[in-house]
């Protein structure tokens, strides 16, 4: 199954606007098969769709309050990531796909790790240099390789050639590495509160948008089961918070906090929460 066979068959889902940068709207679309949602159309072009100073995973927005909470979160999140897999004395390798300014790898180094990382956009990898971290443009670089531990926090949804970056991810992925992919859930209270304004749909740069079953489903195609979920419960206030922007022009801390609490207060019973870091792992020995 191609790419474009995600599109064939798909019926309309919501119409939802890019709020970031060129306020073009696109549709979503669910593909039942796959309980899935795929954008379309997708631009020829995705690379200008990320120049804004508001996108917050490579620059400042102009809200400062926005940037303390988000950094806040971020340098929290690093320490709950690194938890699902670090033992004491780490020597293992790891690869962090779409590593962005390289924060989460320098964390893993003082940990111990042996680190390695992609960045498709050029201004995040000047910036990772500027700190020392050398990352490589995609993962077709590390052909051969094998890690312990390959990591993509929010990167899954944004890659164009969905099939084949999974295949990658699998062949280099060591005999008894973890794969850990994290992703929005668009099942999740918030998603269903928000609707079209929901901002983990971030049109067109979301191409894909993930339930459990979609996950287990394409993972399955290459012998990669999940093992355990994990819930991302800090999302759901940011990306209330966004939403709330996305819907009446202005941050509402108040309502966001509120939306927030509710969808992880739901989610406790259903367990989908805004986000899941999903945690996988070879079904069968490698060779």
């Amino acid at each position: 199954m191609k790419e474009k066979e995600l599109h064939n068959g798909s019926v309309p889902f919501l119409n939802c606007k890019d709020h970031l940068v060129s306020g073009e709207t696109y549709e979503v679309m669910i593909n039942d098969k796959l309980d899935m949602l795929v954008t379309s159309p997708i631009p020829p072009s995705l690379d200008e769709y990320y120049d804004s100073k508001e996108y917050q995973s490579h620059n400042k927005s102009k809200n400062a309050l926005l940037d303390k909470l988000y950094n806040s979160v971020k340098k929290r999140s690093f320490k709950r990531k690194a938890s699902l897999f670090h033992k004491e004395k780490a020597t293992q390798t790891i690869l962090d796909v779409g590593a962005g300014t390289g924060d989460f790898l320098l964390y893993c180094k003082k940990l111990g790790y042996n680190i390695s990382g992609t960045e498709p956009t050029l201004k995040a990898r000047k910036k990772a240099q500027e700190k020392g971290l050398e990352l490589l443009q995609d993962i077709n670089s590390f052909a051969g390789k094998k890690f312990d531990i390959i990591t993509l926090w929010h990167v899954l949804e944004h890659v164009p050639n969905l099939y084949e970056n999974i295949d990658h991810l699998k062949s280099l992925l060591s005999e008894n590495g973890q794969l850990f992919v994290a992703v929005p859930n668009f099942k999740s209270y918030d998603a269903d509160y928000y609707k079209e304004f929901w901002a983990a749909y971030d049109v067109p740069r979301h191409l894909w948008h993930f339930s459990q079953k979609t996950i287990q489903t394409l993972f399955e195609t290459v012998n990669l089961k999940v093992v355990k979920t994990h819930p991302m419960k800090y999302d759901s206030f940011y990306v209330s918070l966004l939403s709330e922007k996305n819907k009446k022009g202005t941050y509402n801390y108040v309502k966001a906090f509120l939306v927030g609490l509710t969808s992880n207060m739901k989610a406790l019973k259903s367990k989908e929460y805004s986000s899941l870091i999903y945690e996988l792992k070879h079904t069968q020995k490698a060779f």
